[in-house]
C-alpha cells in the first residue's frame, strides 16, 4: 500500500515528491545509486526479485522523474502480473537522452501498449522536473483519461493503490493535508533544507493503522492499509498464502529464463513480514538543482535498520 505525494506548494522548490514503499520485507531491494551502464544517468533503488531489476521511483540527470504505485487487490496474488511493473518505469527513465522523448509521446505509447496490460494494475506518475507530470494507468484506454499534475504552483496531490480520482482513502487525504502543512510551517519558520527533509519524513512516518489482534496476517490487514500513510511491521514468517506463491511463481517463470546473476530469482516474496520498507524524497529547485534522499527502514532479512544508518542522499543539477 504505497503512497506518493506530489507538491508544487513550496516557494523555493518547483517540485517535491515524497514516497513510501510498502512491501514484503524479505523482497530484496538495492540501495539507491546511479545505475550501471548503459543507464548511468538514472538514479534510484531497484527491485532485485525479478530479472528486470525495475524501480518504483527514480530520476535522471536530464530531469526525467517517475514514481509508481500499484492497485490494491483483494488478495496479494491478484496484484502479480505476467511482467514486472518496474519495467514500465524503466522504459521511461532509461530511454536514451538523445531521443528527446516527450512525456506526451511516452504516455500515448503506453496507453496503446499491449505489454502494459500484462502487468498488475498500476498508476505511473512521469514527466520532467519543472514541467507538468502525467498520471497514467494501464487501465487507461485513451489520452482523455490521463491526469496532469504539477502544472501550476500551490498544488499538492496524493496517489496510492487506487485510481487517481478515488478520494475515499484516508491516507491520501491525510497525506495531502499533512504535506501541505509541513511545507507551510517550514516556509513560515524560514528553516533550512535539512529541516524540510525531517518534516517530510514525519509526514511519511504518520502511523494511524488500526491494530488487529497480534499475529494477524497481511491478507486480513489489506482493507485497513488505506487508513495509514505509514505501515508498521505486520505479519510473520509463518504468514503465508500458498495460492499467492503458486501464482507468483508461475508469473515469473518467463523471467527466470533470462540471464541473471541474482540468486533471489525464483523465490516467492508475497508472504511474511510486511511494512514500509523505504521512504524517498525528491526536492527540485527552479534552477535545476535536485536533492534525492532515501531512507531504508528494513534490510531484506526483515531486520530493522537503525534510523539514519540506511540514509542515502544525492545532489546534482539537471543537464541542459
Amino acid at each position: 500500500m504505497c503512497i506518493a505525494l506530489i507538491s508544487t506548494a513550496h516557494p523555493s522548490y518547483s517540485l517535491i515528491i515524497i514516497d513510501n514503499r510498502d512491501e514484503f520485507l524479505r523482497r530484496p531491494t538495492s540501495a539507491p545509486d546511479w545505475w550501471p551502464e548503459p543507464a548511468s544517468y538514472v538514479l534510484g533503488s531497484r527491485d532485485l526479485a525479478r530479472a528486470t531489476h525495475g524501480t518504483w521511483m527514480g530520476v535522471t540527470k536530464q530531469g526525467k522523474v517517475a514514481v509508481l504505485t500499484n492497485y490494491r487487490e483483494d488478495k496479494c496474488a491478484e496484484a502479480v502480473g505476467l511482467h514486472s511493473r518496474g519495467r514500465i518505469v524503466n522504459s521511461w527513465l532509461t530511454s536514451p537522452p538523445s531521443e528527446g522523448q516527450t512525456t506526451h509521446s511516452f504516455v500515448q505509447a503506453m496507453v496503446a501498449s499491449p505489454e502494459a496490460k500484462q502487468v498488475g494494475g498500476f498508476s505511473l506518475v512521469c514527466g520532467r522536473v519543472n514541467e507538468p507530470l502525467a498520471i497514467v494507468s494501464n487501465r487507461s484506454s485513451d489520452m482523455d483519461q490521463i491526469t496532469w499534475v504539477a502544472a501550476e504552483k500551490n498544488q499538492t496531490r496524493g496517489l496510492s493503490n487506487t485510481s487517481v480520482d478515488d478520494r475515499t482513502w484516508p491516507k491520501i487525504l491525510d497525506g495531502e493535508r499533512l504535506m501541505q502543512s509541513a511545507i507551510e510551517e517550514h516556509v513560515q519558520a524560514q528553516e533550512g533544507e535539512e529541516t524540510l527533509l525531517q518534516r517530510l519524513l514525519q509526514v511519511l512516518s504518520t502511523d494511524t493503522l488500526p491494530r488487529l489482534p497480534e499475529g494477524t496476517g497481511v491478507e486480513t490487514y489489506i482493507q485497513q492499509l488505506r487508513k495509514s500513510i505509514f505501515v508498521p511491521l505486520i505479519g510473520a514468517d509463518e504468514d503465508a498464502n500458498q495460492v499467492a506463491e503458486e501464482i507468483a511463481a508461475a508469473h515469473v517463470e518467463d523471467e527466470m529464463q533470462q540471464p541473471h546473476t541474482n540468486g533471489a530469482l525464483g523465490q516467492n516474496y508475497s508472504s511474511g513480514p510486511y511494512g514500509t520498507q523505504k521512504q524517498t524524497i525528491l526536492l527540485a529547485r527552479p534552477d535545476g538543482r535536485v536533492r534525492y534522499f532515501e531512507r531504508t527502514l528494513y534490510d531484506h532479512h526483515a531486520k530493522a535498520v537503525p534510523i539514519g544508518q540506511g540514509d542515502r542522499s544525492f545532489e546534482f543539477h539537471i543537464e541542459q
